[in-house]
Formats: C-alpha cells, sequence, structure tokens
C-alpha cells in the first residue's frame, strides 16, 4: 500500500487553520528535480523519480505529468529510463525537456558505464514520449561535474545547453540540437556574478552549487540554480547576454526548514499570464533528502525584471481555468490523494490502483455549469466497491454513489454508471472509495453526462 499517504508536517498547521494543503503536487510518488515545459496549451512537468525507502539516490526513471489549469495533475507514466540509454549504468538525475521542428529533446545526465557522469539526449515526436537514445553515446562529457543540464533556444535560433556541479559550462548546440560547435565553455563563477553572503544564510564563497535554470524574459537573461552547499537555497543571477557575464541578484527561496530536502532545484516558467517557481521539498511522509516532492508556488516579477524572496507554502497556487467533467477525464488526474497509487498497463495506459476502503481522489474546480445527470467511470475488479461522488469535501454533499461489480479481473474493464444528484456550478470534486476489502478496483476514467 502507498506510504505516501498524506503531507506530515502539513496537518498540524492546516488543520488548525481549515486551509487546505495542495503541496507537494504529486502524492502517489516521489518525485524530484522538476522541469516545467509549457507547450500549446499545457504545462509539461517531467521530474526525477526517487525510490521509496532511498537511503541514497536510487533513481532509474524520469517521470511525466500534465496540467492545463496548474492544480489538477495527470500522471503520463514514464517515457524515460536509464535502460534506454545502452551507455547508462545508473542515476536519472536532473534534466530538462524542449521543443524544436516538431520533435523534443530531453537532456539528461546518467552515469556512464565507464566514464562517469555524463549527459545524453533523447528524442521523441511527442512530449508524453516515448523517448528514445538519440545518439546512442553521451552528449556531453568533461569529466567535471556533468550533470543537471537547463536548455535554451534563443530569438535568433541559437540553442544552448548549461549544466554543471559544482562548476557551471555551457556549449552552443547545433540546429539538430543533438551535437554542438566549438568548445565547452566554463563560466567564472566570481563574485560579481555568484557570489554572495546574507546576514541570516551562511553560505561557501561561491553561491553557485547546482540545478541551473536559464531562460530570458523581454531583454533579460536569468539563471537560476541551487546555491549555498548543503542544505541548499534557490538563488539567480541575470545577464543582457546569453553567455554572460552575469551579475548575482538575490535568493528567490530559502532553505526549506521544515519538511525540506538538503537539495532543492528550480524551474520556472510563465503559464496564462502568471509565473511559478517549481520545486522539490521532503514533506511527504516517507520523504526526506532522498525521497523528495515536486511543489510549486506562484510569484510576480517586480517592474525592474527582479524576483521577489519566494516563500514556500503548503497551499500552493490557485487554478488558473476550471476543469470540464463533460469530457473524459483520466482517473490519474489529481489534485490530492489519500492511500491510492497508480499503474500503467498495455490496454488502460496508466490507472489509478491500490484502492482500499475510505481512500479518496480530490479534483479541484471542476465547472458543472447547469448540472449534470449521470456519472460514468471506466473500472476493473476482481472484487468490487463503490465510488463515492462528494462535493467540496471528503465528507461533502453525496452526488451518488457509482457501484464498480467484480468484471472478472483486475485487467478486465468495463464502463459503469449512475444518476447523481443535480449539482450546478463550480466545486471541489470528492471521489471516496468505500468497499469491504483492499485492493478493491482499479480506476481508469470518468465522466459526466448532461
Amino acid at each position: 500500500m502507498n506510504i505516501r499517504k498524506i503531507v506530515v508536517q502539513v496537518i498540524a498547521l492546516f488543520a488548525a487553520t481549515g486551509a487546505q494543503a495542495q503541496n507537494p503536487i504529486i502524492q502517489t510518488v516521489y518525485t524530484a528535480d522538476p522541469a516545467p515545459m509549457v507547450y500549446k496549451d499545457t504545462v509539461y512537468l517531467y521530474t526525477g523519480h526517487d525510490e521509496d525507502k532511498s537511503t541514497v539516490f536510487v533513481m532509474k526513471d524520469w517521470l511525466c505529468f500534465t496540467s492545463t489549469d496548474m492544480v489538477n495533475w495527470t500522471h503520463r507514466g514514464s517515457p524515460l529510463s536509464v535502460k534506454t540509454f545502452s551507455w547508462a549504468k545508473q542515476d536519472a538525475w536532473a534534466g530538462q525537456c524542449i521543443p524544436r521542428n516538431g520533435k523534443f529533446y530531453w537532456y539528461v545526465p546518467m552515469t556512464h558505464e565507464t566514464m562517469g557522469m555524463s549527459i545524453g539526449v533523447a528524442v521523441s515526436d511527442s512530449p508524453a514520449g516515448p523517448f528514445k537514445d538519440a545518439l546512442g553515446k553521451p552528449l556531453v562529457h568533461s569529466g567535471k561535474g556533468d550533470i543537471d543540464p537547463t536548455v535554451f533556444i534563443d530569438d535568433d535560433g541559437q540553442a544552448y545547453l548549461y549544466w554543471g556541479n559544482p562548476y557551471l559550462m555551457y556549449v552552443k548546440l547545433n540546429q539538430d540540437m543533438i551535437s554542438y560547435a566549438g568548445e565547452i565553455v566554463t563560466v567564472p563563477l566570481n563574485k560579481e556574478g555568484f557570489n554572495v553572503r546574507y546576514k541570516d544564510i551562511d553560505i561557501r564563497p561561491s553561491a553557485y552549487e547546482e540545478g541551473p535554470w536559464f531562460y530570458k524574459r523581454k531583454n533579460l537573461y536569468y539563471m537560476h540554480y541551487a546555491a549555498g552547499g548543503v542544505p541548499e537555497h534557490l538563488a539567480y543571477s541575470t545577464s543582457t547576454s546569453p553567455i554572460g557575464p552575469w551579475v548575482y541578484r538575490d535568493t528567490t527561496m530559502r532553505i526549506i526548514d521544515k519538511g525540506g530536502a538538503f537539495t532543492n532545484h528550480p524551474g520556472v516558467i510563465g503559464y496564462k499570464g502568471k509565473s511559478y517557481l517549481f520545486y522539490h521539498n521532503g514533506a511527504l511522509s516517507g520523504g526526506g533528502g532522498f525521497t523528495r516532492s515536486v511543489c510549486v508556488d506562484g510569484f510576480q516579477y517586480n517592474k525592474d525584471g527582479s524576483i521577489p524572496r519566494i516563500t514556500p507554502t503548503a497551499e500552493g497556487v490557485k487554478p488558473v481555468e476550471n476543469l470540464n467533467p463533460f469530457i473524459r477525464q483520466e482517473a490519474e488526474t489529481i489534485a490530492w490523494e489519500e492511500g491510492i497509487e497508480t499503474e500503467r498497463s498495455i490496454n488502460a495506459g496508466v490507472y489509478v490502483t491500490e484502492i482500499s476502503n475510505g481512500d479518496f481522489i480530490k479534483v479541484r474546480s471542476v465547472d458543472f455549469k447547469n448540472g449534470a445527470g449521470i456519472f460514468q467511470a471506466n473500472a476493473s475488479s476482481a472484487s468490487g466497491g463503490f465510488i463515492e461522488i462528494r462535493a467540496d469535501s471528503r465528507d461533502g454533499e453525496l452526488l451518488g454513489s457509482c457501484e464498480v461489480k467484480n468484471t472478472g479481473g483486475l485487467q478486465s474493464w468495463t464502463t459503469v454508471s449512475t444518476k447523481v444528484n443535480k449539482t450546478k456550478g463550480v466545486h471541489d470534486l470528492y471521489f471516496v472509495f468505500k468497499g469491504n476489502q483492499g485492493d478493491l478496483f482499479n480506476f481508469n476514467w470518468w465522466k459526466f453526462n448532461k
């Protein structure tokens, strides 16, 4: 059963205030090193994957999640793993994906069979994968801390790949995105660009540590990074050129004391008129420095382009749009959950599993408009149970109860339905699972009909 059932540090605080926790944004699995990408109308969130109960960095693959509202995240499975690369041995660490010319290029570091940490590149025709090794060998191997690649394509079409710990290095990528021109350049980690001491943060002389995140906003280039050694805080520098010189600006997020991990990793995007900082902590049950979880908080740039100090929150962000319940929605589209996990099969794709009595899924900001009359769910079961459909809380108004009977097996899928009370307007939706036995059923998708 799922050991990540609740965010321990959050419960005490939010039980007292009555507020609702939404960070970390993924609770079914440990996630780290967020790399958000906006493509068309969707945020694709690529993450590392910390294995359960890890006491070192045990990371075998990468995960993908999507959202169009910033609060409900759909698990798209694992489109890339260490096994994808014949030359790699282990360590699926922090990477970043970017679109170009109708394809998607994902730059990821791994331990080479003989050469140590190296950066490879995978390619796909779809942002959700699957991805394949584009080269059959590393793209970059300098022997100087080749981890945490970040990639950016400038307005003139020139692409840049930055990376490194404890160094910061870059190359200019060619148009094909799988080769580069010129030499590897090491960025001077000097006082003007990266050196800082705050009166309340005792850090070593070079603020830069690892995890660079590179992008351009208006006429300014931004380099976010994890800073200061162990434990890490987040900081940023800026430049008027994609290759520097860099000017140190400020700390963006202090060390996370309660529920933090000794590492952190920034990912910054603008989406639907708002700005967001993704990061990770160790707040889930069983979480810590090697079992981390991705979070997101919003911020606003100052008029001069500087970034204010961002405080990590448990409540997270507000939705940027409402969810449509009258089209098929994946069961693994989740704002918050307790007790369940996700799996993948050939027939169903990613689905919700490990469902026991009392477990629930919360979906935020569902717009029923003038009301719905029928609820449908695609499920499979060897025992059976019920999906209680509730509004606004797990004990809220019961809109209906949909029975899932024994379908003949946990991979024998069928669609079931029930009438529901006609509820209008926008509500948080709770699926509360009921039954007498563990592993009641699997849950693939749902929708309402008017």
